[in-house]
């Protein structure tokens, strides 16, 4: 059985009693170990693989500026993936120079699009529509499109970013007159971005693709002379959230990747590889700490965390399943068929269902795992709850990257 690469914390109840103690619960831990050594997987996968490759980190899964910083100095040439003015800022408190991002929105205000344009980012446009505001600004020296290929994959129905449900992207009938639009208006460089859908395990998926990327790009070329200088897979690769599934092979997927792109380019100087990981650097970084704080005999048996989905968006979001142990004693036995719930007046605060779990007893600390990507992110203050706070460890060193939020900050900018 392979283990969780955090089991080893959440075997450690002397640790996990210490960070409670001292900061609190809930409380979103992250190893910066496993943070450096997923970039570094990826990293290597690429280097062996193209001649000239870009990583831009999706600060979509999560932003708080210590991590980045982490990232930067460790990998220097990292870029970031933004997709608002907010995501900007935060990539350069990080150390990531704007001009090192790529910013994808989609239905941009002109605000967006003016915050956009004078940082001197790689501007990634979703919509021709979004083109024509953006020369109400200026005409950049390069642009590129979000192309929707017309599918897409992910873990849920509300994940997948490609295909006829989708709201985002340039459908392939269109991408032509996109760029035609780009060029007439004076734009000189071209990049092309394509993200169909987050979550994705299929190790193969990512090879068929850069396959239909590139269909589209030889159309582009054939018909407007384009040659792109950068072509972009986005993101979506997953992680195992369940025990039993397969982690992306990087090797693998990179080669396939590569073998397709370095084959298609053989006689032509060929233009950069760019990702925009997300979940694949953060994911399983990242454990929420929380406590039970009631245990209910109903028609079911509730236990109560003081963490809810205020804290975890995810499974009430889209029904997403996180591993969920008792700390000290992850092995514990399973007899109890419990719903795992929080404090939120909403029926949909559940961050587990039929779920069967070891014994507990108020007070018991408990840790769901893979909240590093779209934990805290998603982190909200519905019933007027504070979000908690972050804690970066290192072996057992640990630091304070965000203090717990208190009422007091909620109503801070309240004119009363």
């Amino acid at each position: 059985m392979n283990r969780h690469p955090l089991y080893y914390l959440i075997q450690n109840s002397t640790l996990m009693s210490s960070l409670a103690k001292n900061y609190g619960t809930p409380l979103y831990i992250y190893s910066e170990k496993r943070l450096l050594a997923n970039l570094d997987r990826l990293n290597n996968a690429l280097k062996t693989n193209f001649n000239k490759y870009h990583i831009c980190y999706a600060l979509k899964a999560n932003s708080n500026p210590a991590l980045i910083t982490k990232m930067k100095n460790h990998l220097t040439s990292l870029g970031a993936d933004c997709s608002s003015p907010g995501e900007l800022h935060a990539a350069k408190l990080g150390g990531i120079d704007h001009h090192e991002c790529i910013y994808t929105g989609n239905y941009e205000s002109q605000e967006d699009l003016q915050a956009a344009y004078n940082s001197g980012c790689h501007i990634n446009l979703d919509d021709i529509n979004s083109f024509h505001r953006l020369t109400k600004i200026g005409i950049p020296d390069e642009i590129s499109f979000r192309l929707n290929p017309g599918f897409g994959k992910g873990t849920f129905s509300q994940i997948i970013t490609g295909g006829e449900n989708a709201k985002f992207g340039v459908p392939d009938y269109d991408i032509v007159n996109a760029y035609r639009t780009a060029k007439n208006a004076g734009v000189k460089r071209f990049g092309i971005q394509c993200m169909t859908g987050s979550g994705i395990l299929d190790p193969d998926y990512f090879s068929a693709l850069i396959k239909d990327i590139l269909k589209n790009t030889n159309v582009i070329h054939q018909e407007l002379g384009i040659r792109m200088d950068y072509i972009s897979l986005g993101g979506g690769f997953g992680i195992p959230y369940q025990d039993g599934e397969t982690p992306l092979d990087f090797d693998r997927v990179f080669k396939k990747v590569g073998d397709v792109f370095n084959a298609h380019f053989k006689k032509d100087a060929k233009p950069s590889f760019w990702i925009e990981p997300g979940k694949s650097v953060v994911g399983d970084t990242g454990l929420l700490l929380t406590k039970v704080t009631g245990i209910k005999k109903s028609y079911k048996t509730f236990i109560g965390l003081d963490a809810g989905m205020e804290t975890l968006m995810r499974p009430a979001l889209y029904g997403a399943y996180h591993r969920i142990y008792k700390v000290g004693v992850p092995d514990a036995k399973s007899t109890n068929m419990v719903d795992i719930t929080g404090r939120i007046c909403e029926n949909t605060d559940r961050l587990a269902v039929d779920r069967l779990f070891p014994k507990v007893s108020e007070g018991d600390l408990i840790a769901i795992m893979d909240t590093g990507a779209y934990g805290y992110a998603m982190a909200h203050q519905f019933n007027t709850r504070p979000r908690p706070a972050e804690v970066l460890i290192n072996g057992e060193q640990s630091c304070l990257i965000r203090e717990r939020e208190t009422i007091q900050d909620i109503f801070r900018t309240c004119d009363v």
